[in-house]
């Protein structure tokens, strides 16, 4: 028997499209000889439908799709993600569930550990399953499970897949059941295969960390997997699809496409005389631009942008950001605005117009000396006998914020925002200013993971000028003004943020690995002060074990300081 796994790009709430993208290919497994074919975690819904769980109209819309996609069970099966109704007296009202279809018969199989760390909460919207099953289809015997039911596993307690954290000194499975096991547990009914189909977000490290995972489990148990995944990008999610076939012997035999939808197949009859993938370690760079690429077009996409306006300094930030946005846009549909005040040199002008010829966006100047003057003469009176500070050098950022917005109203493009991580978490940037925009798209990349990903994208020719590259971080909003002339160098505020917001890792800790106590109590302080910004920030794409979006929930009014 062929099997067809499928990855897919749904868009949440649009039943009609992501039901003719699965009907699209349906139609390639049935040319390709299949008998089933397995699609992802809430396909037809999208993942996570949040609060719109709540809306009965929207669950009545997805049961609609449903019943159309149940006519298209003609010489093919399949399975599939879907959002099931509880019909018992007690518990949430829905499940998150897997449906086996065929013509004879459909099977349910509800999730039974519902994630609420990080970027997930399940709990809030679904009951969870009381039991795994076995579904007999063609003969054979299918240990389905959704996602979150084949992490926690004893055996590999140690998996940052399985505890949910990064940094745990006591790493600790989160459920007291498992799925897998009791799957297992009847030696009559055992698994021919064990099938997953999830919506899991991309991060960096993390598709090596589920390869390894995958792979420990299908050797210890002696049996295959075959793993769907949802692809595409979700507000600040970005869902990567690599999709695998593993072997009972822990081989990778297949992996589908990352960032793009596609399909594997998979034969019941040959799987155990196909010859093992080899397996290439993963650029993080690479993967970290094609996933940022993937999630801007989606976001566009997917709220209905079709052009992008973005502010470009002639710095390292909106070079990067230009040039993901020309990839994943296409040059014609991006607007670069180069907005020089009276600190901005001509070296950076220059580089803005260079990374602009070099993109071949279009590119416009916009000099905002006389608005600069003209604001800083109707507050004189009030400002009287005060010395300049960073009330002037917000100002300008300010101005700024404003005719981007202007051109993007204006001409219906969306405001793109070029901050990065480093700069987000301690507060180096100006509400209202260069954090204006839609979509922050490099808001979750550490400042030094920014050169990297440049070196990548000038591998083949020169598009991120080199001076760019070269020359100190600077604002340029103040007279010679330097990144690290307030800030610790990238190399050294980079790993302590990493330690502090993605580890937790403790103050103590931190200075413990080597870092200068002061610098370590003026960052953490820094991150604790800034949390007013960050709650205002545009939506950022996620690509690191913890961003700063709705999977970071710290209160913005508290009075806890670790740094003293």
């Amino acid at each position: 028997m062929k099997i067809a796994l499928i990855q897919t790009n749904p868009t949440i709430g649009d039943f009609q499209g992501n039901l003719a993208t699965i009907r699209a290919w349906i139609d390639r497994a049935k040319e390709a000889g299949c008998h089933l074919a397995i699609f992802p975690e809430l396909a037809l819904s999208g993942y996570p439908p949040q609060d719109l769980l709540e809306r009965p109209t929207f669950i009545d819309r997805q049961q609609q799709a449903f019943q159309e996609l149940q006519q298209e069970v003609r010489d093919i099966d399949l399975l599939c993600g879907l959002i099931t109704r509880n019909t018992a007296a007690l518990g949430k009202s829905l499940y998150n569930s897997a449906v086996l279809m065929s013509a004879s018969q459909t099977s349910l199989v509800h999730k039974r550990l519902l994630p609420t760390y990080d970027v997930f909460d399940e709990a809030r919207y679904f009951e969870p399953g009381t039991s795994s099953a076995v579904l007999q289809w063609q003969g054979l015997r299918l240990g389905v499970s959704i996602c979150e039911d084949i992490f926690n596993d004893a055996a590999l307690h140690g998996s940052s897949l399985a505890s949910g954290s990064k940094y745990d000194e006591a790493p600790r499975l989160l459920y007291q059941a498992n799925p897998i096991q009791d799957l297992l547990q009847n030696a009559a009914q055992r698994p021919d295969f064990l099938i997953n189909i999830a919506a899991s977000p991309f991060q960096v490290g993390k598709p090596e960390a589920k390869l390894d995972f995958f792979s420990t489990l299908c050797r210890r148990n002696g049996l295959p997997l075959l793993y769907v995944n949802q692809v595409g990008g979700q507000d600040s999610l970005l869902f990567d699809g690599q999709s695998l076939i593993i072997g009972p012997d822990g081989k990778l035999l297949a992996r589908a496409a990352a960032f793009h939808e596609d399909m594997l197949l998979f034969d019941t009859a040959s799987y155990r005389d196909q010859a093992p993938l080899a397996i290439t370690p993963d650029d993080p760079a690479a993967m970290v631009f094609d996933a940022l690429v993937m999630g801007s077009k989606d976001y566009l996409r997917k709220c209905g942008f079709r052009s992008a306006v973005l502010g470009l300094s002639g710095g390292i930030d909106s070079a990067l950001t230009a040039a993901i946005a020309a990839t994943a846009l296409g040059p014609e549909n991006v607007l670069g605005v180069a907005l020089p005040s009276p600190y901005t040199s001509q070296e950076s002008i220059d580089d803005a117009r260079q990374v602009a010829d070099n993109l071949g966006i279009e590119f416009r100047i916009i000099p905002i000396n006389t608005v600069f003057e003209a604001q800083l003469a109707a507050l004189a009176p009030l400002f009287a006998g005060r010395l300049p500070d960073t009330t002037e050098q917000n100002i300008q950022a300010r101005i700024r914020g404003n005719l981007l917005m202007a051109l993007a109203n204006k001409f219906g493009h969306l405001l793109l925002s070029t901050g990065n991580k480093s700069e987000m978490a301690v507060g180096y940037c100006t509400l209202y200013g260069d954090m204006s925009g839609g979509l922050s798209v490099i808001a979750d990349v550490p400042k030094t993971m920014v050169y990297q990903v440049c070196h990548l994208i000038n591998r083949e020719r020169e598009i991120i000028p080199a001076r760019t590259i070269s020359k100190a971080p600077t604002a340029e909003l103040a007279p010679n003004q330097r990144d690290q002339d307030d800030l610790p160098a990238y190399n050294i505020l980079d790993p302590i943020l990493s330690a502090y917001l993605e580890e937790n890792r403790s103050v103590r800790d931190i200075i413990a690995l080597g870092f200068d106590e002061a610098v370590v109590r003026d960052v953490v302080r820094r991150v604790t002060i800034n949390e007013h910004k960050r709650k205002q920030a545009a939506i950022g794409l996620k690509v690191t074990s913890k961003a700063f979006g709705y999977g970071r929930r710290y209160p913005t009014c508290q009075r806890f300081r670790e740094d003293t």
